[in-house]
This record gives C-alpha cells, structure tokens and sequence, in this order.
C-alpha cells in the first residue's frame, strides 16, 4: 500500500475513517483495534447482544465475491453495534447488467448509507471506492483480489494475543498458496507490525508470489524445516482451481508434503495453536483430528472477528463523524 492510500484510512486527528488494509498503519492504531475488540467480546455473552454505538446509522454489506462467513460475520457485528444492515444482492443487482462500480456505489450512496462492508474480486476496490466515489462513507474492505483481507487478520491477531505469549516472543508460520491469499498478505504486514521477530512462509514455489521477501518472512519449501519450534500454525485454503492450472499435481500430493497432520504438528512447540481462516478443506490442507484437537482455535476465530468487525466498525464511524464535524468547523 502506498502512503497516500495508508492516509487515506486515518483522518486529520489520526483516526480510523476507512478500513481498506493493514501496511502503512502504525502498531498503536492495530493495538487499539485488539483492545477495542476485546471490550467488545463480552457483549456476545450478554442476554441482550447489543449496543447502542451506531444507531441510526445505516451499513451496507456489498459483496461482488461470496462469502458466507465473512458476510454473516459482518452484519451480525453491525447489528450488535445497533445499525440498520442492507445486504445488496450482487447477482440480481444492476452490475450484472453492466452498471459500473461507480454508479452501483453512487446510488447506495443516494440512499444516506453511512458505511459500505465490500468484498472485491479485484485489488484495489475498496481504496478506489473511498478514493474516489464516496469519501464521506466510512468504507471497510472485506476482501479485494489477491491483495488484502484486513479484518481477518486482525481477528487472527486477536487470536494468538489471547492465546500466545506477546507478539515480540513468538514465531509463526504461515502455510499454503501464499501466492493468491489476501490472507497471507495482510497476516504478514500484522504480524511485522505488531513487533513478531519470526514470521515463516511456507510452501511449494509454485505457489510462493516474487518478491515475497519484502514482507520480512523467511521462506521454507519443507513444511517439517518449517514448522520447528514455532507457537503458531495458520493454514490457509487451497483453492481448487490451482490443481487445474497445473500449479500443484494434486490434492493428495499436496496434503502429502503441505498438509498440517499429527506428526507434522508435532514439529512445533507442544502448547503452539493451529489457526485456519476457513472454510477448512479436511484432508486437503488438514487432518480432521488437527482441525478438531486442542491445539485448535479455529472456532474462537469465528467469535473473535465478530469482536473485531464490531471494533473497526464504531472505530471507522467514529473517524468519520470526527472529521465531519473538523470540515464543518472550518466553514
């Protein structure tokens, strides 16, 4: 990301205005959204799931991709967060009949929406949107292209925070198609941010992007080189397609020399936890009895990011009603 797209996110006072990536933000803004989470995580253990931070505010799921989890994720967060949630249905809206971007998000704009929460096949979406076509919205990337998916490494930080020694102490290992992940790519800009010392990728060549080093990672070919000794195994989902386009020979061969097994968790440290953004191939990328163990978090995964998308939710709206009122004054 580049330094106008990272000010992009921050307004004046050096708030959260837009949530569209994790590099260029600084370490006390990432901490502020752990903590902010935190706070939040006790509302899901209420009787009465809600507060009442945006109400009267209206947020609208927008997903060119599908994504069950992410969306459900999302609009069970604004809800508790006491917003009105609008889930545009991309299949059946005007894009498909060849409306733009730009006017598709216009018109939602037309409509008084306060935040856009927008998955994007393409990278770069969600800056050009709050670049360029609403930058009074509050807008929150929830995943574009191969480039970034910020809310679920921060729900993935959450995790190891809660459940790991502190970042500075920890080496963590991140396996898989490290190429086409927008996981990977926002997990691994968290992670150096936070202050991590030992940051692995791990994966065939095939499926590792040029440049890789510039993230700080030091990269293994050997999952069993790779995986010693370290607190934290996130795994990451291989998609099919990558088996047809000759990338990898097989799902069997894969899982042979990549997939996180008994014996090869056995490799890192004993109490080191297994993480997985899902939805989880079994037998592909993970052994049942590993997905399903007690090293496993992958579950409290799923509960953390409703935490943090409640989190950066009323930390961008909050951002945003700061620098209104900062350009009213200015009148």
């Amino acid at each position: 990301m580049s330094l106008k797209s990272s000010q992009l996110q921050l307004n004046q006072q050096g708030q959260l205005c837009h949530f569209l990536g994790i590099d260029g933000l600084p370490r006390e803004l990432l901490t502020e959204i752990l903590d902010t989470a935190d706070s939040f995580l006790e509302v899901g253990e209420r009787a009465v799931k809600k507060v009442p931070l945006l109400r009267g505010k209206t947020v609208c799921n927008v997903f060119f991709e599908n994504s069950t989890r992410t969306r459900s994720t999302f609009e069970l967060a604004a809800k508790r967060l006491s917003a009105d949630v609008l889930n545009l249905d991309i299949q059946t809206s005007s894009t498909s009949k060849g409306e733009t971007l730009y006017d598709t998000l216009r018109n939602l704009e037309a409509m008084a929406a306060d935040m856009f929460v927008v998955r994007h096949g393409n990278s770069g979406a969600a800056h050009f949107i709050a670049g360029n076509v609403c930058p009074e919205v509050a807008i929150i990337n929830a995943g574009d292209g191969n480039h970034a998916h910020p809310t679920q490494a921060m729900l993935d930080m959450l995790t190891i925070r809660r459940h790991q020694a502190p970042f500075e102490q920890l080496s963590v290992a991140i396996v898989g198609d490290i190429m086409h992940s927008r996981v990977a790519r926002s997990n691994m800009e968290a992670l150096r941010i936070l202050g991590c010392p030992d940051i692995r990728v791990i994966a065939p060549r095939t499926l590792l992007p040029a440049g890789i080093e510039q993230y700080g990672v030091r990269v293994f070919n050997d999952l069993r080189v790779g995986l010693r000794d370290v607190d934290v195994v996130i795994m990451l989902r291989l998609q099919k397609e990558r088996m047809q386009s000759g990338l990898l020979p097989s799902e069997g061969e894969f899982y042979r020399q990549y997939g996180l097994t008994s014996d090869s968790l056995a490799l890192a440290r004993p109490n080191a936890l297994v993480m997985h953004p899902g939805p989880i191939n079994r037998g592909v990328e993970i052994e049942s009895a590993v997905a399903d163990g007690p090293q496993s978090v992958i579950l409290k995964q799923v509960t953390y990011g409703i935490a943090v998308r409640m989190a950066v939710m009323s930390m961008a709206m909050a951002g945003q009603t700061t620098q209104r009122q900062s350009r009213q004054g200015a009148q």
